[in-house]
Formats: C-alpha cells, sequence, structure tokens
C-alpha cells in the first residue's frame, strides 16, 4: 500500500476526532484534531510517541523549539513540561495527530529480545523525525482495531511492539533504549523526575537528588537537562505554574491562594513567573481560559 494511501485510511478512522484528546479504546493511544487552544497544549506531557499526521505542531520545552510537519513522528521519552501550538496545513486541511503512551514493561520486553548490535547507540537531539511507509503502517493496523474492539487484547500488543520496534531502530531509538535500561543515567532521571512531579511544592536540595541518583552534581544538571531540555529549577516552577492556573482556572482560586498552594512563598514573584511564562498576568490568564472554555461547552 501506498503512502498516501494508508493516510488517507488513517484521516478517516480519525473522523470522531476533535480539539479534546479522545480515547479510542486501544489502551494508551489517544487522538486529537482541529484548532487546539494554546492554553489546553501547555500542559505536562506524559512520555510518548506522537504522529503527526496533517498539520504542524510547534512544540516548546526550555528554551528550544521544535517544529513537528505531518507526517512525521516524535518521541517524549520522559514527563516533561512544555507549550505549543498547532496549525493547518498549507491546503487548511486540519491538524491531526495521534498520541501512544510509552509502556516501559513493553519497552523492557522488547530490549531483552533484541540483540545487542541491533541497539542504538549514537545520542540525537529531540527532534521531529520522518517517518516511513513500514512505522505508519503499523500505526495503522494499531488504530483499525477501534472498528474490531474485540481484537484489541490480542492484537494491540503486537501493534504496540511493532510501533516501539520500529522507532527503537529509528534516529530517536537511543531515548527509548535509555528509558528501558534500568541502571540508565536516563532512567535515573526519570525517576527524579517522577519524584519531582509528586513534590514539586517542596523546597528541593540538588546535592541531595543528585546523590540519591548516583551521580556528581555536574553530571546529574547535565544528564537532567539532556533528557528534559530544562535545569531541575525550571521543570519545578514550570509545573508549579502549570498547576497553579489550573487551580485558578478551573477550581476557583485567588491567585495568592494558588500561589502559596503550589510552593510559593512570595506573591509577586509568582506574578511575575507567571507572567513570563503565559504571556500574561495570572488573573487576566486565567479568566480569558474561563471563557474560551464556556465558549467550548
Amino acid at each position: 500500500m501506498c503512502m498516501n494511501k494508508v493516510l488517507d485510511e488513517i484521516i478517516d478512522l480519525m473522523k470522531r476526532a476533535g480539539t479534546r484528546p479522545i480515547e479510542t479504546g486501544v489502551p494508551g493511544l489517544s487522538m486529537i484534531m482541529g484548532d487546539i487552544p494554546t492554553h489546553q497544549l501547555a500542559a505536562l506531557y506524559k512520555p510518548m510517541i506522537g504522529f503527526t499526521i496533517q498539520g504542524t505542531k510547534i512544540l516548546l520545552i526550555g528554551e528550544r523549539s521544535t517544529v513537528m510537519k505531518g507526517p512525521s513522528y516524535y518521541v517524549l521519552p520522559i514527563h516533561v513540561p512544555a507549550t505549543a501550538s498547532v496549525h493547518p496545513g498549507r491546503d487548511g486541511r486540519p491538524y491531526m495527530s495521534l498520541g501512544l503512551e510509552l509502556n516501559q514493561n513493553v519497552l523492557q520486553s522488547l530490549l531483552r529480545d533484541l540483540p545487542e548490535d541491533l541497539m542504538p547507540t549514537a545520542f540525537k537531539h529531540f527532534a521531529a523525525c520522518e517517518i516511513d511507509i513500514e512505522l505508519m503502517e503499523a500505526w495503522l493496523r494499531l488504530l483499525r482495531l477501534i472498528k474490531t474492539p474485540r481484537d484489541i487484547p490480542a492484537l494491540a500488543p503486537a501493534y504496540e511492539r511493532e510501533i516501539l520496534y520500529r522507532v527503537l531502530m529509528g534516529s530517536q531509538g537511543w531515548y527509548l533504549r535509555q528509558l528501558g535500561l534500568r541502571e540508565s543515567n536516563f532512567s535515573k532521571i526519570s525517576q527524579t523526575v517522577k519524584w519531582l512531579r509528586d513534590n514539586y511544592t517542596k523546597t528541593i536540595d540538588i546535592g541531595e537528588i543528585a546523590s540519591k541518583s548516583g551521580m556528581a552534581i555536574n553530571t546529574f544538571h547535565r544528564q537532567f537537562k539532556r533528557a528534559t531540555g530544562l535545569s531541575p529549577i525550571q521543570f519545578q516552577k514550570q509545573l508549579r505554574l502549570l498547576e497553579a492556573r489550573n487551580l485558578m482556572a478551573f477550581e476557583g482560586y485567588a491567585v495568592a491562594s494558588a500561589a502559596y498552594q503550589v510552593g510559593y512563598q512570595s506573591p509577586s514573584q509568582f506574578n511575575r513567573e507567571y507572567s513570563r511564562f503565559f504571556g500574561a498576568p495570572p488573573a487576566r490568564d486565567t479568566e480569558k481560559l474561563r471563557r474560551i472554555e464556556s465558549a467550548r461547552d
């Protein structure tokens, strides 16, 4: 089957997608389409493989901006706070994408079955990757299961494993390999990120966290930024700001209350950092969010 026909069938299967992520019934597989508000795209992203089908997504992690023009795929191997925007294709077709959450158990099982000489060893910076027909067909096979739910338990694991394998063999495969190796520095940083997600309101001691990871402070900083695109302090700050935004916009918190709730000691510092990150002061920004969400509902 040629690539255009594969794309056409994928697009047809995604007709019910909307501007909020839709679970497909296939474990870990979600789809989204259309003019997605930028506030929705400012989030803590889960470890995943993303497939931009058409249109373009611009993802900003720290100071690094990555353009993902369809058809292409990308790998987010670790939880990371980011902002983004999406845009239709040149022909006016809406932005469309699929996401597959990374299952570390499946990844580790796959790595155990692969010969060592097949493993990717070269580090490459996070980037969008050109997708080939084999990987695209694997996505199609997984997506087709939404039409035959009874086949999901038997076939979805095989198609998921194929997608992981083909990504592992691609230019971003290094990330998957490092994530799947329990004693790699990358895997240790993943555990640190999990701790930060659970403890972002606390004051963090970089020396203590580095020591728990078995790394010197300079090595820890370097490995953390390589994995996430952010320093540990920037990571914590962005987690706090994202959570505070949700508290104010959707749970009725006042600005100062939200600041204290997520760990800030100074509301004025919170206001400055919030405005810098989101482009508007907290009260104005969250009022705009409520209006947008009300109009969508």
